[in-house]
């Protein structure tokens, strides 16, 4: 037993699950190679896949999504600013801003347990990807699975 305190939020099996559900996804739609990552409230990654074929760069992008989506409480998408203020935000968090489909917050409620990102299809089809598996992850708790 340890005295460090833990963090709230996913679990490596929630995690895997999610990154395993995104994979999926992307088969089933027939998208290119993916990276998913999936990460802790703090933005550090628990779990990071990548397609076999998918390109190597893709793997920072899918981080970088999924940590956009947690540093503005919404799904990356969904960030509408001038690129001057995207620029100053990049700057502040080393390029790990993202403001292009593909990063979402995987929830309970209105409690954010974390976020998933993809990256190498479209930015539509990395949105897809995660945020169908989100929804499935949810229901699978939902209904006690």
């Amino acid at each position: 037993m340890t005295d460090t305190p833990g963090i709230p939020g996913l679990t490596l099996a929630d995690a895997d699950w999610l990154a395993h559900a995104a994979l999926e996804v992307r088969a089933e739609r027939g998208f290119p190679p993916l990276a998913v990552a999936v990460v802790d409230v703090t933005g550090e990654p628990i779990v990071l896949r990548r397609d076999d074929g998918g390109m190597p760069m893709t793997s920072r992008i899918a981080v970088a999504k999924a940590r956009t989506a947690l540093l503005a409480l919404k799904s990356s998408g969904q960030i509408d600013l001038p690129g001057g203020i995207v620029d100053g935000i990049q700057h502040l968090y080393g390029g790990d801003f993202v403001p292009w489909a593909g990063g979402v917050l995987v929830t309970d409620g209105e409690v954010i347990l974390g976020a998933a990102g993809a990256s190498g299809g479209h930015a539509l089809e990395d949105e897809a990807a995660v945020q169908t598996a989100v929804e499935r992850w949810q229901e699978n708790r939902s209904s006690g699975g």
